[in-house]
C-alpha cells in the first residue's frame, strides 16, 4: 500500500517549518511480521467482475475451522504480525467471524474488515462497532449504475452506501475502496466527491491486478494516460487535504510505480524537497509482496499476497505460518526477499528500482510466465525511468504481442 497522504502531510509540514520531518521509528526494535490479509471464507453473496478469489454464493469445502484459525492467530502474534485484515469472499457470511475478531482483539492485533457492505444493516453495524474493529473497508466501483453492474446486483450501491453511513454513525472508521478499469474510470472523480460529501476519511485506489476475474478482464485495464490522470487528481486532493489540515487519507495499491510518479509530481512543484522525499520513498522500498504483506486463504494456504492465489508457499495445517514465511528455499520467496530483486528488462535498468522494488510481480508472471520479467503494468515512460531512446527488450516485445492478442480476443 502506498500512503500518499503520509508523504504529502510531511511535505506540508516541511513547507511550513523549512525542514523535512524525521521518520518515526517503527515498533520496539523487535522484527515486525507482515500485515496478513486473511480470506477467512470464500463464499460471497456477490459475483463481482474483478474478484481475485472467484467467489460465489455457496459453501466451499475444507475451510479452516474456528479452532484452527485461533491456533494460527496465536502463531501470528508470536511472530509479531501487527495487523490482520479479515476478508473473503464476504467475511460477514462466516458464522464465527465475531468470535475470531474477539480473540484477535484480545491478542492486541489491529483488525480491519474488508467487506462489500451489502449485509450491513443497523444490527450488524452495532455488532461491528461492539467488537471494536479498527477499520472497515467497503468497496465501491462507481456510482449506482456502474457499481451495480460491476457487482451484478441491483441495489448493491444503495446497500453499501447505507453501510458506510451506519458505521460512521457508530464511530467506526470507514474507508472506500475503488479498483479502476477502463469501464469505471468515468466515476472516479464523482466517488472522490461522494467520499467528501459522506465525511469518509479514507480512499483506497487500487490498480487492476491480473489475478482471478481481474486476470480474465485484463484486456479492459485502464490505459496509462487514464491512470496518470487519476493519480494526478489523487495527489491534488491529498495535497489539498494535507495543506488544509483535513482528516482525509488517500492510499493506492497494486502498482508501486505510484511512488516514482509522486516523486516526479513533487519535483515539478516543490523541487527543493525532491531529495528528502526520495530518501523516504527508498526507505519505503515499494512492493511488499512476500516481505511485509502476506495472505492466508480460506483453506489455510499461504501466498505472497492476495494476488498470488495460483502459487502456494505451504499450508498452515502442515507448518506454522512463521516457518512458511521465513523459508527461502522456495524460489519465488527467495527472489521476493532479495534486495534488489532479480528483475529483468525495463525494471532491471530503471532509475527508480530502489523505490518501487520492481513493482507487482503477479502481472509479469501472468502475462509472460516469468515472475521476474518487467512489469507490463508500469505506466512510466522509458524516458522517465532513464532508458535510452528506442530501448525495447525481448520481454517487452512478447508482452506487446500478447496484449495485442488479448485486446482482439
Amino acid at each position: 500500500m502506498f500512503r500518499i497522504s503520509q508523504y504529502l502531510r510531511e511535505l506540508a509540514l516541511a513547507e511550513l517549518t523549512g525542514q523535512w520531518p524525521a521518520a518515526k521509528p517503527r515498533g520496539n526494535g523487535n522484527p515486525v511480521g507482515p500485515v496478513v490479509i486473511w480470506n477467512l471464507i470464500r463464499r460471497c453473496n456477490l459475483t463481482c467482475k474483478h474478484c481475485y478469489a472467484l467467489s460465489a454464493d455457496h459453501d466451499y469445502p475444507g475451510e479452516l475451522s474456528r479452532d484452527e484459525v485461533l491456533t494460527v492467530m496465536d502463531d501470528l502474534k508470536a511472530f509479531n504480525v501487527p495487523v490482520l485484515i479479515l476478508s473473503g469472499g464476504e467475511p460477514l457470511m462466516r458464522p464465527d467471524l465475531f468470535d475470531i475478531a474477539e480473540h484477535a482483539k484480545r491478542l492486541g492485533f489491529y483488525i480491519g474488515l474488508s467487506t462489500n457492505g451489502t449485509l450491513i444493516d443497523a444490527p450488524m453495524a452495532d455488532r461491528i462497532a461492539a467488537h471494536r474493529f479498527d477499520y472497515v473497508g467497503i468497496s465501491l466501483d462507481g456510482l449506482k449504475e456502474t457499481h451495480d453492474k460491476f457487482r451484478r446486483l441491483d441495489g448493491a450501491f444503495d446497500r453499501s452506501l447505507m453501510a458506510v453511513r451506519l458505521l460512521r454513525e457508530r464511530g467506526v472508521k470507514v474507508g472506500l475502496r475503488y479498483t479502476m478499469t477502463a469501464l469505471n474510470a468515468h466515476d472516479f472523480e464523482p466517488l472522490l466527491d461522494l467520499m467528501r460529501a459522506e465525511r469518509v476519511n479514507k480512499f483506497y485506489f487500487s490498480h487492476l491486478n491480473y489475478a482471478g476475474r481481474g486476470n480474465i478482464h485484463r484486456s479492459k485495464d485502464a490505459q496509462s494516460q487514464t491512470t496518470r490522470a487519476a493519480l494526478d487528481r489523487l495527489f491534488e486532493r491529498a495535497w489539498q487535504a494535507a495543506h488544509d489540515g483535513l482528516d482525509e487519507e488517500y492510499v493506492t495499491g497494486n502498482n508501486d510505480a505510484d511512488g516514482p510518479y509522486l516523486l516526479q509530481w513533487v519535483a515539478q512543484r516543490f523541487p527543493r524537497w525532491t531529495e528528502a522525499l526520495r530518501d523516504r520513498l527508498v526507505a519505503w522500498g515499494g512492493n511488499a509482496s512476500g516481505v511485509n504483506v502476506a495472505n492466508i486463504d480460506n483453506l489455510g494456504v499461504v501466498h505472497p499476497d492476495t494476488m498470488w492465489w495460483h502459487y502456494s508457499l505451504g499450508s498452515v495445517r502442515e507448518r506454522p505460518f512463521s516457518q512458511i514465511w521465513t523459508d527461502t528455499s522456495d524460489p519465488l520467496m527467495a527472489g521476493l526477499k532479495t534486495k534488489p530483486r532479480p528483475v529483468e528488462g525495463r525494471c532491471a535498468r530503471c532509475r527508480y528500482l530502489a523505490i518501487c522494488g520492481g513493482n507487482t510481480r503477479t502481472r509479469a508472471q501472468q502475462l509472460t510466465g516469468n515472475a521476474w520479467a518487467e512489469d507490463p503494468g508500469c505506466y512510466l515512460s522509458d524516458e522517465e525511468i532513464g532508458l535510452p531512446d528506442g530501448y525495447v527488450t525481448t520481454a517487452a516485445r512478447r508482452t506487446t504481442i500478447r496484449l495485442t492478442e488479448i485486446n482482439h480476443a
